[in-house]
């Protein structure tokens, strides 16, 4: 993935959060088709997985905020 899908990818989240009024925490899953790079939205989970193994925490460690740090985050913004 290139660093303009990855931006590309976080404009279209954001935008689909707020079309959507979600609050709180979601995963929002995209597709890209290999042939065109035309970007797709697959689903929104409002209810994302939320162990250590899952996947949501997994995204938000591989973008720098541990398991720990984000749940200090998500119980500090109640």
């Amino acid at each position: 993935m290139t660093e303009n899908h990855t931006e590309k990818i976080r404009r279209y989240a954001i935008q689909a959060f707020q079309a959507l009024d979600l609050s709180g925490l979601s995963r929002i899953d995209f597709f890209i088709d290999k042939d065109t790079e035309q970007i797709y939205i697959s689903e929104v989970n409002t209810l994302p997985g939320f162990t250590p193994i899952s996947m949501y925490p997994k995204l938000w460690e591989a973008s720098g905020i541990p398991y720990s740090e984000l749940l200090d985050r998500l119980i500090g913004g109640l």
